[in-house]
């Protein structure tokens, strides 16, 4: 029988009960096992860890776990304040893609409303979402942590809001992508580019009192869907400078 110390800082407490909570968690074991394993068995996804120090050196991932072992965990978020000589988060992705599961669907709208590529459907299960985020190469966001957990995920996210307009501003805010943000390029409903299209040649698709009154619309590319700016465009326009001033309070 052996013993290590875990200790989980800043929001990866999140993810413990609450008697783990803030406090170093003594865990009995008895067979040796990597040290991702470990932490996953406390509650905590490895995609939401950023680097860990034991006994005073920063490991990997692939560390064996040993008896007496003082084991630190940092998110992310831990970098204002620690430099480490090793981190266990995969090479950033050169292309910023989503992939949402089922709980996010109005996340996966604000998303898309923003430019980003994202890809959502209400009968994708984990091993689906698995599969796409590690082929694709998309950061899976989840409200599953089960799911983050999973081997082939390694680019993740747990959102932690459940108020939509909280969760954009808290996904941009953890990627850093208030500078990427390119509104009304994709379609709402199935992620497509948006391309301008002449009035003429999609005017029998179009209502009659808008005929009259907007001259520019633009098509998806994928599902022919039709956009102009409505009465619905105010509303969004509105979303999307909440979402914008948001960041000055950073």
């Amino acid at each position: 029988m052996a013993i290590a110390y875990f200790y989980f800082h800043a929001e990866l407490n999140h993810f413990l009960p609450r008697h783990h909570k803030q406090v170093k968690i003594s865990h009995v074991f008895e067979e040796k096992a990597s040290i991702k394993d470990m932490i996953e068995s406390l509650g905590v996804p490895h995609p939401e860890v950023d680097f860990i120090n034991v006994n005073g050196k920063y490991v990997n991932f692939s560390y064996i776990v040993s008896d007496g072992d003082a084991i630190n965990v940092y998110p992310i978020s831990a970098r204002s304040a620690i430099i480490p000589s090793i981190s266990v988060l995969p090479k950033p992705l050169s292309i910023i893609r989503f992939v949402l599961d089922i709980h996010l669907g109005k996340l996966a709208t604000s998303l898309r409303l923003l430019g980003f590529d994202t890809l959502y459907r209400n009968d994708y299960d984990d091993d689906k979402l698995a599969q796409i985020s590690s082929r694709q190469e998309r950061i899976l966001l989840t409200r599953d942590k089960g799911l983050l957990m999973r081997s082939l995920v390694t680019h993740g996210y747990y959102v932690r809001n459940t108020n939509p307009q909280e969760q954009i501003i808290e996904v941009l805010q953890r990627f850093d992508l208030f500078k990427l943000i390119a509104p009304f390029k994709r379609c709402l409903r199935c992620n497509g580019l948006l391309e301008c299209v002449d009035k003429q040649s999609i005017i029998e698709q179009v209502p009659e009192k808008v005929r009259c009154q907007i001259d520019q619309f633009q098509r998806c590319q994928d599902c022919d869907r039709i956009y102009w700016k409505g009465s619905h465009y105010e509303r969004l326009q509105q979303f999307i400078d909440e979402v914008l001033n948001s960041r000055k309070g950073e």
